[in-house]
């Protein structure tokens, strides 16, 4: 499988830093990824719903570790590329609310 291409939105939140919209194989999409500020560093989370009792399961997700460790590392790639294009053309952009697309 292809990542075909990776969309940023930068956030200006204390841990939420960026969505993600990630095409397969210029096939699928899948939108509302998350790059987080974890506890260790950056992180990508998956798109979750809440659940009846309150906590949150992911809708989509990589199987394998391998994987997994591919699409962080593409999605994090983007995530610094176009940080540091903000930074150079003034700042990140104030929260705006929900992803638009």
């Amino acid at each position: 499988m292809e990542i075909t291409e990776v969309r940023i939105h930068l956030r200006n939140e204390a841990r939420l830093k960026a969505f993600a919209t990630v095409t397969f194989d210029n096939a699928f999409v899948v939108h509302n990824m998350k790059v987080v500020n974890g506890n260790k560093g950056l992180i990508v989370c998956m798109p979750s719903r809440k659940i009846k009792d309150g906590t949150y399961k992911d809708i989509a997700h990589p199987i394998s570790n391998e994987f997994r460790g591919r699409l962080e590392e593409i999605i994090l790639g983007e995530y610094n590329k176009e940080l540091a294009r903000a930074e150079a053309s003034g700042g990140i952009p104030a929260p705006t609310g929900a992803e638009e697309d």
